[in-house]
């Protein structure tokens, strides 16, 4: 899903080589680094993947826009919200006037909320968290190489029959 996270110490991301260790190596320190405000589950994996492929591509998705929107717009927020993705920020600034920050603490706030997902989350089971992101992980191969469970692999049947066709030989 969409997680919203506020930076409860922001003179803190200063410091990039250290932040990891420093704030997030325990969930406690986590929690004192960044606290969840909003979280929007995805309802199905399909919506999940469409919404990976959307941040990988650079596009703003419709559920993403709308989340943006009630947490940020409607409430009329004028913190910096934090991108890993410089296109992505720049597209949210353009459509939604929402002024976005990418650079390396904002990378190692990421990985560090990313260690810790499963405290700030603090509502799903840490054995679910975990199953979900490898569907998604495989959903999201599948997608990205357009392969079907369905069909057979031809070049593998090809190299078969070709080694079958070597040995008559």
């Amino acid at each position: 899903g969409y997680a919203l996270f506020k930076v409860l110490q922001p003179g803190k991301l200063s410091d990039v080589t250290s932040m990891w260790e420093t704030y997030f190596k325990t969930p406690e320190l986590a929690s004192s680094m960044v606290k969840l405000k909003s979280f929007s589950a995805f309802a199905s994996t399909t919506e999940a993947v469409v919404a990976a492929t959307s941040i990988i591509d650079s596009t703003l998705d419709k559920n993403l826009k709308k989340f943006l929107k009630k947490n940020i717009v409607s409430k009329e927020i004028a913190d910096e919200l934090a991108v890993a993705d410089i296109k992505l920020g720049g597209l949210i600034k353009e459509k939604l006037d929402i002024k976005c920050v990418c650079n390396d603490s904002i990378n190692e706030l990421y990985r560090g909320v990313r260690s810790q997902m499963d405290a700030l989350l603090g509502g799903a089971e840490s054995g679910s968290l975990k199953s979900m992101q490898l569907g998604l992980s495989h959903s999201l191969s599948r997608y990205k190489l357009k392969f079907s469970a369905d069909k057979v692999d031809i070049m593998i049947v090809q190299a078969i029959g070709l080694l079958d066709d070597l040995d008559k030989e």
